[in-house]
């Protein structure tokens, strides 16, 4: 922690050289907190409309507390909302309406709910309470308040399966793309390597028809091996696998071929292992990568409810006439926690395979 807080308050100092802090100072610290909100607003407030009750969000009600309108069970009446009554003297009553909303409302005291009288609807405001809208996330999950529909565990499991596949299979493939780009010298490699970069200057949506019909051929359409196999090999992966294996000495691996190491060992015990920051980089972007993806899973998904993922799963609580947005907010929080925690366990390797990928 002590080290932590000693990165965060280093600073340059002033010009003259006597400490301090230095406009150069104001300029960093100000443009890194600009970024940090830039991209942690947009997910703290998603977080924080994901506890709201259905009401507010509907609503379009922009403030941070979760408010929900006060309702009193009412002997004889019912369930009624409460409102702020404030008359002239300022004095303030809690009421309820007995009749419908007019320019000169029909209210009574839950106390005496037979003794009607009628106040100026300007002076009468909604009573509200701090409520934690917490069957925003157990009605999806616990299938509660007539959310059959939509399978919480089967999407998590589709996704969870879709994704840990999909990024061993890029990383072993990239890896050995990478390995071969980098390490032996044979006719056409620099073709191969700007061919494959090159890739990169495609948009994924020119290709989908061509990947249509090559997971149509094979008899993988409407599987979740048809969402894994067709992106398992990806050019940024071999680009940064390649950048990085560079950086590991030919001499090193001369050696264990000395010893009698044959090319797969040499793969296994050396190249993988020193290459493991790079790999760490490469591994949180699939992640991600597989995680997020909508578009294609919902190409090849779509005629099999049971195959979703959770991301397709959230158009379940999307209609025609109407949505959910409650419940898409606080399921999309919930879609944030595996990736977070990925990032918080490999984030370490970061800023090391980024920093090493390219030297020589």
């Amino acid at each position: 922690m002590t080290t932590l807080s000693t990165f965060l308050t280093r600073t340059k100092g002033r010009a003259d050289r006597r400490g301090g802090i230095g406009a150069q100072d104001v300029l960093t610290y100000g443009y890194l907190i600009f970024g940090v909100l830039i991209i942690l607003l947009p997910v703290l407030w998603t977080l924080l409309s994901s506890v709201k009750p259905e009401r507010a969000i509907d609503n379009f009600d922009t403030r941070l507390r979760p408010l929900a309108p006060i309702v009193a069970e009412i002997e004889g009446v019912g369930s009624k909302e409460l409102f702020i009554y404030t008359d002239d003297a300022g004095n303030e009553t809690n009421v309820f309406k007995a009749g419908p909303t007019r320019v000169i409302t029909d209210v009574a005291t839950p106390d005496q709910p037979t003794a009607v009288f009628q106040v100026p609807k300007d002076q009468l405001q909604i009573a509200e309470e701090v409520r934690i809208a917490t069957e925003n996330y157990l009605d999806p999950i616990l299938k509660r308040n007539g959310q059959d529909n939509f399978t919480f565990f089967t999407y998590l499991f589709n996704s969870v399966f879709v994704t840990v596949v999909a990024t061993l299979i890029t990383l072993l493939i990239n890896a050995m793309a990478a390995f071969a780009l980098s390490k032996y010298k044979f006719r056409g490699r620099l073709t191969f390597t700007l061919l494959i970069v090159a890739t990169l200057l495609i948009p994924s949506s020119i290709i989908l028809v061509s990947l249509f019909f090559v997971v149509w051929s094979f008899g993988i359409f409407g599987s979740l091996w048809g969402v894994i196999i067709p992106a398992a090999a990806t050019p940024t992966g071999v680009f940064l696998l390649r950048q990085y294996m560079l950086t590991i000495p030919d001499e090193l691996l001369e050696a264990a071929r000395m010893d009698a190491a044959s090319e797969w060992r040499i793969f296994w015990r050396i190249v993988m292992p020193l290459s493991l920051p790079a790999l760490s980089v490469l591994a949180i972007l699939s992640v991600i990568w597989r995680w997020n993806d909508f578009l294609w899973p919902l190409i090849v998904l779509i005629s099999d409810p049971a195959q979703h993922t959770l991301q397709i799963g959230l158009t379940t609580f999307s209609g025609e006439f109407d949505s959910d947005f409650h419940y898409i907010l606080a399921m999309t929080v919930v879609s944030l926690i595996p990736i977070t925690l990925v990032f918080v366990w490999l984030q370490r390797f970061i800023t090391t395979g980024i920093a090493t990928t390219g030297l020589k």
